[in-house]
């Protein structure tokens, strides 16, 4: 199964010094049932991009968290087993957990197929979106549509190579 790991470039250059993605369980984002049925497609490539994308934004939040993060955003692609990922039924067609998964332990950087990161051109959008995630959680229709600006911007794909040069020197 692929997920995407939602990261900052901080989240990154850690996983590339211990060569892990994450310590025990940890959120990620994958093609799941509720995904399914709430993009209602069947074009696996779709549905994987809409994976991405909720993963992109997961990382934004990641951003908002952590004001000194450089402000962009960062998805890791990555190939579990089946059983190492799961979605909790109950929450299948909640907004806020769509293609939501817990993957279970620890999986090696190692088994990355790809990086996806922001462009350079990005960060002052994507900053003025980490900065407006509140209040676009609470309602605001002029937040919501700065944080939509950041997913104006596509992310870009790294072969797994290039996270030392994305991450700098360790």
């Amino acid at each position: 199964m692929r997920v995407y790991v939602p990261l900052t470039l901080t989240g990154l250059a850690e996983a590339h010094r211990t060569g892990e993605l994450g310590s025990g369980p940890f959120t990620a984002y994958a093609v799941t049932p509720g995904l399914r049925e709430w993009y209602t497609s069947d074009d696996i490539e779709e549905l994987e991009y809409a994976a991405l994308s909720r993963a992109a934004l997961a990382s934004l939040r990641l951003l908002a968290a952590d004001p000194g993060a450089a402000r962009r955003r960062v998805v890791v692609a990555v190939d579990v087993s089946d059983g190492a990922a799961t979605a909790d039924p109950g929450r299948g067609l909640d907004p806020d957990a769509l293609g939501e998964v817990r993957v279970k332990g620890g999986v090696p950087l190692a088994k990355a197929a790809a990086v996806h990161v922001d462009a350079d051109d990005a960060e002052a959008d994507v900053t003025a979106a980490a900065e407006a995630l509140q209040a676009a959680d609470a309602g605001d229709d002029d937040a919501q549509l700065v944080v939509d600006g950041a997913e104006d911007h596509e992310l870009l794909w790294f072969a797994t190579q290039e996270i030392a040069n994305l991450v700098g020197p360790s």
